[in-house]
């Protein structure tokens, strides 16, 4: 406690109010689009404190926000795929905080940007509802692969919308299951981040700050995602898509 309120003295409020409005725009643009907000935040969480902490700060920031998608979309929830989805998630944040800090996997980004990008042609550029058939049972297999890499890069929501759309589930059933499936991952995520000793207190106020901005955002951006057509949904969700490829391949090569 001490150790905290030295800090509080030294605390930079204009850096934590940068923190909480991005939190608050990239939260808007994640519920009108499906996702992708935490990504584009990664660039700009890594320009405020630093690659070291981005990963744990983010994470834990999505987490705290979290709660209030889950009341605001709780009747939409497709609690079948969080079955199949979350137990293998779990697995995987542990496994993903457990190499954190001993594996380099930043060369895959390369790959899942490739992926995100192609989805804009797998879609038909939105004119299409599938691009393949997806079992529920493949979202174990799913689950466990995108929360080892999630946990360890800090962002891969976008990476689960192509197969949420296959999946058959549209606008507030793919946010609202999303939401869930990647509440439990979270407390998996923060529960190892913290016994693997990566949770600072420094980390824990800017995280708890994001949580604030994410939580604002996605009460905002419910209100929009209203007013939008089921398939101007599905063309956000592909551009943002190509647009989190974008930034995860740029990221590797020039930074």
């Amino acid at each position: 406690m001490g150790a905290l309120l030295e800090w509080l003295t030294e605390i930079d409020f204009i850096l934590l109010i940068v923190i909480f409005f991005s939190g608050v725009l990239a939260f808007i643009l994640s519920t009108i689009s499906g996702g992708g907000g935490a990504l584009v935040l990664v660039p700009v969480l890594n320009w405020l404190i630093g690659v070291t902490h981005t990963a744990p700060v983010l994470n834990l920031g999505i987490f705290l926000g979290r709660p209030a998608r889950l009341i605001i979309f709780w009747r939409n929830i497709k609690w079948r795929l969080c079955v199949y989805y979350a137990p293998a998630a779990i697995v995987g944040a542990w496994i993903g905080a457990l190499l954190f800090k001993r594996a380099d996997l930043s060369f895959l980004q390369i790959l899942v940007g490739l992926f995100l990008i192609s989805t804009v042609f797998q879609f038909r550029f939105g004119k299409t509802r599938k691009s393949f058939e997806f079992k529920e049972w493949y979202f174990i297999p799913l689950g466990l692969i995108v929360s080892v890499l999630g946990t360890m890069i800090g962002a891969l929501g976008p990476v689960l919308n192509p197969f949420y759309l296959n999946a058959g589930l549209d606008k507030e059933a793919l946010i609202a299951t999303k939401t869930a499936n990647s509440f439990f991952t979270g407390l998996a995520q923060i529960s190892s981040y913290t016994f693997f000793g990566l949770l600072t207190t420094e980390n824990w106020v800017f995280g708890i700050t994001l949580g604030f901005g994410a939580t604002l955002g996605s009460i905002i951006g419910k209100g929009y995602l209203k007013k939008i057509k089921s398939e101007q949904f599905r063309i956000l969700v592909i551009a943002m898509m190509v647009i989190s490829g974008v930034i995860m391949i740029v990221r590797r090569i020039w930074f």
